[in-house]
């Protein structure tokens, strides 16, 4: 892998039932439209890497069912290395069945399911994937447990460690806030773990702050249409939105974090990174889907000037 990226995260199949009211408790309604679209955020951020031209390996669990073929075939079409993933036998792919009204207001119910088997010791069998990186990537849907021994064993060997706290939890380990490198909420989820009460930009540059002193080298906050919120020990900046007509912001933060990866391990300055990967989720969000909505990297040179 050389100087690769190595995401560790769930692999889902969002399944979207689109109608034109939610159902009461005991009620039955029509349904317009079903789509099946693979998502999960590890997935996600390993398909923007792929596409956008990171050397990217994978590292999670589907299981032996379509739905599990389905995402390891889309992957490597993405350019992402899938040969690491775990097809269980025990466990069904995790899927996210999603169910959105006429004013696009939604629900969601998610079921793990193999993604539970993402534990710590099927990272320990694949250590030389740790060993042999750069880049180790991190969010929440696999079991947390996996999530702090995969950041520290990755902080040991020397790697740069990013963690999208997605879902956020309610609290991190104090011991692992040191052994993260770059720290990628959203609004949402850095108010939770700061303990914000506001969102204004003023509560915001806060909360990372708040998060800065807990050990993180470097905190970029994703705040949609507002741009990014880049902090550090001697910087505080914002990037803003590149401004688009918006259609669905579904994986506008895994395109983002794919993105921004990707463009660190090819060199960039953070700031350059930043800026790339803005200019990569400002195109996902003109889109339909997660994966789907993912753009290539030349799509980002003709599209956005990127240079």
């Amino acid at each position: 892998m050389g100087k690769g990226i190595l995401i560790v995260g769930s692999l889902n199949m969002d399944i979207v039932v689109e109608m034109t009211k939610m159902p009461e408790l005991g009620e039955t309604v029509m349904g317009k439209h079903l789509s099946y679209i693979p998502g999960g955020k590890g997935a996600n951020q390993a398909c923007a890497a792929g596409k956008l031209g990171g050397h990217v390996t994978m590292l999670g669990c589907v299981g032996n069912d379509n739905f599990g073929t389905r995402q390891i075939q889309l992957l490597k079409e993405s350019h992402v290395c899938m040969e690491y993933v775990d097809v269980r036998q025990e466990e069904p792919t995790g899927t996210a069945v999603i169910y959105v009204d006429g004013t696009g207001a939604n629900s969601i119910v998610v079921i793990p399911g193999a993604n539970a088997c993402c534990d710590i010791q099927y990272l320990k069998e694949h250590d030389e994937l740790f060993q042999n990186c750069s880049y180790a990537m991190f969010q929440m849907e696999i079991p947390k447990e996996a999530v702090y021994y995969g950041i520290a064993r990755a902080k040991e060997l020397g790697k740069t460690t990013i963690l999208n706290p997605a879902p956020a939890p309610e609290a991190l380990p104090e011991e692992i806030w040191e052994k993260i490198d770059f720290f990628t909420p959203n609004e949402t989820e850095l108010a939770k773990l700061a303990g914000l009460k506001e969102m204004d930009e003023r509560s915001i540059r806060r909360g990372a702050r708040k998060i800065l002193a807990k050990g993180v080298k470097q905190v970029l906050v994703t705040m949609g249409s507002k741009g990014v919120l880049w902090v550090n020990d001697k910087t505080e900046q914002i990037f803003p939105a590149r401004k688009v007509e918006a259609v669905d912001t579904t994986a506008a933060g895994d395109c983002f974090n794919g993105a921004f990866v990707t463009a660190l391990q090819q060199g960039y300055s953070i700031e350059d990174a930043i800026t790339f990967a803005n200019l990569a989720s400002s195109i996902a969000v003109t889109r339909k889907g997660a994966q789907s909505s993912i753009p290539e990297r030349d799509e980002i040179y003709s599209i956005c000037g990127a240079n």
